[in-house]
């Protein structure tokens, strides 16, 4: 066991994020997102959702200072009526990490799944929102 690592973060997540560099992007994607298709490095984390994910990596990493948009979601797709309330979670989770953040980047649909090819890796859960893929850029700790 390690102290201060949220048992949610498994032992190939911690090595996933370790092997991340400054500019590293990480897709976690809900449980509809087609991550092996789209993804060649997956850690599965089944089970867990977005939120709890999102709130244990922020411990453990920062968010890159030196882009305009660390952190990228997946836009609703004209037409569809929904107003995904999960993102309010993430701003707030987001904000509570003290990582310097203004706003988010919305991709469409086909975008996020081309920017999720480049993604050092796909993490996978059991999420049910709909639109709650999310990409985080890694930024440099500063000390």
């Amino acid at each position: 066991m390690l102290k201060n690592v949220s048992p949610i973060v498994s032992p190939d997540l911690l090595k996933t994020l370790c092997e991340m560099g400054h500019g590293d992007e990480l897709v976690i994607a809900d449980g509809n997102f087609p991550a092996f298709a789209y993804s060649s490095k997956i850690v599965r984390l089944d089970g867990l959702e977005i939120p709890n994910i999102l709130k244990a990596i922020l411990n453990l990493i920062p968010l890159d200072i030196y882009v305009k948009h660390p952190v990228s979601l997946m836009q609703v797709v004209p037409g569809d009526e929904i107003l995904p309330t999960i993102w309010d979670d993430y701003e707030k989770i987001i904000e509570e990490s003290n990582e310097p953040f203004n706003e988010f980047e919305f991709i469409d649909k086909f975008g996020f799944y081309e920017r999720a090819k480049k993604a050092y890796a796909t993490v996978t859960t059991s999420e049910s929102a709909l639109y709650a893929n999310i990409i985080i850029k890694k930024g440099i700790i500063t000390v």
